[in-house]
C-alpha cells in the first residue's frame, strides 16, 4: 500500500474533523452572548472564527500531548500506522456529526481520543496507549474541568448579582463581547492543537518527521484555517441547546459563564491538558443557572449532556475500532472505510435538512443596548 496516499487521506480527514470541531464547538463561546442579545448571531460566529484562527498559533503544548504522549511511537515504543490514525479519525468524525445532529454538546476532543484509542487497541493492542498520559491529561481533566468551571461560574454569578442593581445588569452585555472573545481565543489555543497533534503523529508514523518533534508551521496554519472556517459555519443546533435549553440566561450570567470558561481552558492549555472545552462551557452555564436566584436548570437536558460526556470516548472508540478492523484487510479495506465514512457523513447531512436550524431562528434584541420600556402617555380628562 502506498504510504503517501494514506498520509494524504489522513491529513484530509484530520482537517475535515477540525472543521467539524469548529462548528460543533462554536456554542462554547457564542451561545450565551447570542442568547442574551449581546451579539447578533452572524457577528458572533465571525468573531469566534477570527479568534480561533489567532488562538491556534499561540501554543502547541496540547498538540505535543497527542503527538508524543497519548500514543507511543518511534523506536522506543509501539509504532502506530497512518492507517490506524485514519480509522481513529473516522470514529471521531462520525460521532461528532451524530451528536451535532442531536444538538448534543458532547466533546469533539473526547471523540478524537476515543476514535484513536479504539483504532489502536484493535490494530496494535492497548500497549500502544500510554495509560499514565490518558489518565493524567485526559480522564482526570474530563472529570474535574466541568465541575471547576461550574463552581467558578456559580461564585461569579453570585457576586455579579450581589454587587449590581437590576437596572445596571444589562451593561454586562458589553462585557460579554469581551469575555466571549476570550473564550474563542482560548478555544483556538486548545482544540485546534488536537488536530495538529494527529497530523504530526501521522507524519512521525510515516517516517516523514522525527519522533518527539512538534507540529510544522504548515500543519499549524492548515489546522487554524480549518477550525476557523468550521466555526464561522455555526453549529446552530448546539448553540440552541447550550444557550436556551439548559437555563434561561441573563447578561450577568453569560458574563460569569464565559469568564469561568476562559480561565479553565487557558489554565489547562498551559499545563498541556487536552480537556473538553464543551464540557467546560456546559459546566459554566449550569453553574450560572444554579447561582442566579429564581433561575431554574433543566436537569433533564443537563442529564442528556452528561450522558453524552460518558459515552463519547467508548462510542467513538467502537467506530474507530470497527474501521481499524476493516482497514486490516489492506488497500480495499481502506477504500471501504473511506466509502462508508463518506456515506455516513452524507446521510447525517441529509437527515439534518429535515429539521433545519440556522441563525434566522435566533431573534435577539439589538446587541449591547438596554431598551427601556416606553412610558404610557396619561390620558387627561376635560
Amino acid at each position: 500500500m502506498d504510504i503517501s496516499l494514506v498520509v494524504v487521506l489522513v491529513v484530509a480527514l484530520a482537517l475535515f474533523f477540525d472543521f467539524t470541531n469548529g462548528f460543533h464547538d462554536t456554542a462554547n463561546a457564542m451561545a450565551t452572548p447570542i442568547a442574551t442579545g449581546a451579539l447578533k448571531p452572524k457577528v458572533a460566529v465571525a468573531i469566534a472564527a477570527i479568534l480561533n484562527l489567532v488562538g491556534a498559533f499561540l501554543s502547541t503544548e496540547v498538540a505535543k500531548t497527542i503527538s508524543g504522549g497519548l500514543i507511543r511511537e518511534g523506536d522506543n515504543g509501539v509504532r502506530i500506522t497512518p492507517v490506524l490514525i485514519l480509522a481513529g479519525l473516522i470514529g471521531a468524525i462520525v460521532w461528532n456529526l451524530v451528536t451535532w445532529l442531536l444538538g448534543l454538546p458532547s466533546s469533539s476532543s473526547h471523540a478524537l481520543f476515543g476514535g484513536l484509542i479504539g483504532a489502536v487497541a484493535v490494530g496494535v493492542g492497548f500497549g500502544a496507549i500510554d495509560g499514565s498520559v490518558l489518565v493524567a491529561k485526559i480522564l482526570i481533566p474530563a472529570v474535574l474541568a466541568p465541575f471547576t468551571a461550574g463552581l467558578v461560574s456559580f461564585v461569579a454569578t453570585k457576586i455579579a448579582y450581589a454587587v449590581t442593581k437590576k437596572r445596571e445588569r444589562d451593561g454586562f452585555k458589553r462585557g460579554q463581547i469581551f469575555t466571549s472573545s476570550l473564550v474563542s481565543l482560548a478555544h483556538g489555543t486548545n482544540d485546534a492543537q488536537k488536530t495538529m497533534g494527529v497530523i504530526t503523529l501521522t507524519l512521525i508514523a510515516a517516517g516523514l518527521q522525527d519522533a518527539g518533534s512538534g507540529p510544522e508551521l504548515w500543519v499549524i496554519a492548515a489546522c487554524a484555517l480549518a477550525i476557523a472556517i468550521g466555526t464561522y459555519s455555526g453549529g446552530w443546533r448546539i448553540i440552541k441547546t447550550l444557550g436556551r435549553d439548559i437555563t434561561d440566561i441573563e447578561p450577568a450570567q453569560g458574563f460569569a459563564a464565559e469568564a469561568a470558561t476562559t480561565a479553565t481552558i487557558l489554565a489547562s492549555t498551559h499545563l498541556g491538558f487536552a480537556l473538553s472545552t464543551t464540557q467546560v462551557a456546559s459546566g459554566s452555564v449550569i453553574g450560572t443557572g444554579v447561582g442566579r436566584k429564581g433561575a431554574s436548570v433543566r436537569w433533564r437536558t443537563a442529564g442528556r449532556i452528561a450522558l453524552g460526556w460518558l459515552i463519547t470516548i467508548p462510542a467513538a472508540g467502537l467506530v474507530g475500532g470497527a474501521a481499524a478492523f476493516i482497514a486490516g484487510f489492506g488497500l480495499w479495506g481502506v477504500i471501504i472505510d473511506v466509502v462508508l465514512a463518506v456515506g455516513a457523513i452524507l446521510t447525517i447531512f441529509l437527515r439534518s435538512r429535515r429539521t433545519r436550524v440556522d441563525h434566522r431562528q435566533f431573534h435577539v434584541p439589538q446587541p449591547g443596548v438596554f431598551v427601556r420600556p416606553k412610558k404610557r402617555k396619561k390620558v387627561g380628562t376635560r
